[in-house]
């Protein structure tokens, strides 16, 4: 059969096939394009067979269609759209949204967004429902989701308008009046600050303190038996709270300096003396313990010259008054100087208008609900006012005295304990106290606060983002080079082989993979106290051996919440200051959770330590059994090999041949590893002590070298510390 013949039976073949696809489409209907048969005046398709040769399989069947397929108008497509509803699955996307924002779009929870990250290039870590995600990372969940994407229209929005809580401008000095001063108790740990205001308001404060210290400020107004009034602040003098002591100075009006006459100037000491330099408060020296056979003011006063602190004595302007807190004496005195020196600074306030203050510490009472210590510094707080204080407000429900006893105002330099706030979080109350004229007023002055912190959050995302694109970009460029020579399926095999262990974990599972990894949640009592403790933290400078992980913080007893997240983190609650329950306790036992509590911040700092050394793989160290000599070499034949055997004579302890032995010439290790035999006097034994010659040879072929040194040694494990020291 010729060419010819084969050409003209596959073009019927062909023909045969396309009209039957004819057929096809004229009895289907067709939903997504629109198709139409209708007459055409393009050559026939007959007159194919006049020229099979010309013609391939694929331009017959196209030509074959073409002229019985019709496009849709303009007018019938806007139709269309008009009437066709979105595409189920399909998820309107926008530039810079957050985790949570393509959560809600795509109606999924915020975990499945994180389970589509988990294999990309994204480091989930320091991922929060409030980051931002890249544009091609949003494309690439909800692909993965099994849905399509569409992106929304831009819209350019507005510059929000200022509605921030300002300060009013100073008062006419004709409206004001005279106020109680706030005074400040800095000093070393254990100076005798808290006794010292025990004593003045003749209550036993101090023998309550864990271990004898203040582990929060306390805010009490003191009433004097002259009839004047003194708001009374005692700050910790611990180190961990250094930072509660600067927010001391920045609200009171005199500091008074209680150092211990037999100690002397100390860290905390030198510590306070800055804060108040800082502040601008004058200084009174409180020279406590002078009872005492050791006590010497003299000499405190003299070192306090090298702080540029200058006593009257000596010409300068702070007044010293030598007492015993223990004992009461002189207390009066200090108090006489201290509304001596208040009466100096001539202090007043405008009692009138809207109420300004400061929050000193902020706490979760199981009765009251939130509570903070406050002192108004301007206006009168009544039951009913709205306050603002950072990011939350309150209207004031209660308010209770230093003594728990409830108040119905409180006048400027008046501490109170304030219940009623709304939305609380730690750390959310530091700050600066306003009062609104409305509950709406102060929903504008909060939401305008919250969204300058976004806008200040997004930068910050977006800069991180940025960074760790570049880091990941470059990371996968090297790999790609490193892989190049390879073919793609080669390249495949080896990217599965690297990560399968991730792909078939757990999330917990995963958190173990690596071990020097401690996570921790921290609960405590007040937010001062938490926030001292997250500062200590803030120090860790050990990631190399252990990495230390804060994955909550808050205040309040130990919860169910703290228990589910510690299991998930395989990690580790520790609290200060809060109880946990009998059940909560059974629920960590069963989920294998450890809570620590404590009382005194530096024990529990020294039961973190503890915690990471734990995580720590212990380090190898060998021990010395016996030393020997080569002192001549010959080699043994066995079979058709020849071995090397060293004649030697021990020189300390023993050779033991169950134990280790490594070949040490000129100083270096040049092999570890087991002996092939041990002879005295050709009789194989086990051990060969002090003094005694022998034979040995290796389990590898070496050659020995006279002078060399057989070192027999045995590996023990031994238990790693932390090298973080964080000032204890």
């Amino acid at each position: 059969m010729n060419r010819g013949l084969i050409l003209k039976f596959e073009n019927l073949v062909q023909l045969r096939g396309a009209c039957r696809q004819l057929r096809t489409l004229s009895d289907r209907k067709v939903n997504r394009a629109q198709w139409k048969p209708v007459q055409s005046s393009a050559r026939p398709v007959c007159s194919v067979l006049l020229y099979p040769e010309s013609w391939q399989k694929d331009k017959l069947i196209h030509i074959a269609l073409v002229p019985h397929r019709h496009l849709a108008t303009k007018e019938e497509t806007k139709k269309k759209k008009k009437k066709i509803p979105l595409a189920k699955g399909e998820v309107e996307i926008r530039q810079k949204m957050t985790v949570e924002e393509l959560a809600r779009a795509m109606g999924k929870d915020v975990d499945h967004i994180y389970e589509a990250l988990l294999y990309t290039d994204i480091n989930l870590d320091s991922l929060e429902p409030d980051s931002i995600l890249d544009e091609d990372h949003i494309k690439l969940i909800v692909k993965k989701s099994g849905m399509k994407y569409k992106s929304a229209k831009l819209k350019e929005e507005k510059e929000r308008e200022n509605t921030d809580a300002v300060k009013r401008p100073p008062a006419d000095p004709a409206v004001l009046t005279p106020r109680p001063p706030v005074v400040t108790i800095l000093g070393h740990v254990d100076h005798g600050k808290t006794t010292l205001l025990d004593s003045l308001r003749k209550t036993q404060v101090a023998s309550m303190e864990a271990g004898g210290i203040t582990q929060h400020i306390g805010a009490f107004l003191v009433h004097l038996p002259s009839g004047e009034k003194i708001t009374f602040l005692d700050t910790p003098g611990h180190a961990a709270f250094s930072a509660m002591r600067a927010r001391g100075t920045h609200v009171t009006d005199i500091v008074i300096l209680v150092i211990a006459a037999e100690d002397g100037v100390m860290q905390q000491t030198i510590e306070s003396i800055q804060h108040a330099k800082n502040a601008g408060v004058p200084l009174i020296l409180a020279i406590n313990k002078c009872d005492k056979p050791e006590a010497d003011p003299e000499r405190v006063k003299k070192e306090l010259l090298a702080h540029d602190v200058v006593c009257e004595e000596f010409g300068g302007d702070v007044q010293a008054v030598n007492i015993s807190a223990l004992k009461g004496e002189n207390l009066m005195v200090l108090a006489e100087a201290t509304v001596a020196l208040a009466e100096m600074l001539e202090l007043k306030a405008d009692s009138t208008g809207l109420v300004e203050g400061t929050v000193i510490e902020s706490r979760k009472d199981k009765g009251k609900g939130p509570v903070t210590t406050a002192i108004v510094q301007r206006g009168t707080l009544r039951k009913g006012c709205v306050l603002v204080a950072g990011k939350t407000w309150a209207k004031v429900r209660f308010m209770f005295d230093e003594n728990g006893k409830a108040v119905d105002a409180a006048s400027p330099g008046i501490p109170v304990e304030i219940m009623g706030w709304k939305v609380f979080r730690c750390g959310a109350l530091e700050g600066n106290v306003s009062v609104s004229s409305c509950q709406q007023r102060a929903h504008e002055v909060v939401a305008w606060r919250t969204y300058v912190e976004q806008q200040e959050r997004m930068k910050r995302d977006v800069e991180i983002i940025e960074a760790k694109q570049k880091e990941h970009r470059m990371e996968y460029k090297e790999k790609q080079e490193k892989l190049a020579h390879l073919t793609w399926r080669q390249r495949k095999a080896v990217l599965y082989k690297a990560n399968k262990h991730l792909m078939f974990s757990r999330p917990k599972e995963r958190t173990e993979v690596d071990k020097n990894v401690l996570s921790v949640i921290v609960k405590g009592d007040v937010d001062g106290s938490v926030e001292a403790i997250l500062n200590i933290l803030d120090s860790y400078d050990a990631d190399g051996e252990c990495k230390l992980d804060v994955i909550h913080f808050g205040m309040g007893d130990i919860s169910e919440t703290d228990i589910n997240l510690a299991e998930a983190f395989n990690g580790v609650v520790f609290g200060f200051s809060v109880k946990a329950n009998e059940s909560i306790k059974r629920l960590a036992a069963k989920k294998g959770v450890k809570i620590k509590l404590h009382n005194i911040i530096y024990k529990l700092i020294e039961d973190l330590k503890d915690e990471l050394s734990s995580r720590l793989p212990p380090s190898v160290v060998e021990n010395t059994i016996g030393e020997a000599s080569v002192l001549d070499i010959f080699s043994v034949t066995v079979g058709k090999n020849k071995i090397p055997v060293a004649g030697c004579r021990v020189q300390k302890g023993l050779l033991d041949k169950k134990m280790k032995f490594k070949l040490i010439r000129n100083g270096d290790v040049i092999w570890k590893g087991s002996l092939s035999s041990l002879k005295h006097h050709k009789d194989d034994v086990q051990v060969i002590k002090t003094g005694m010659d022998c034979g040995l040879s290796l389990d590898e072929y070496i050659e020995f070298t006279i002078g060399d040194k057989i070192i027999c040694y045995e590996e023990k494990e031994v238990e790693q510390t932390t090298s973080w020291d964080p000032g204890f």
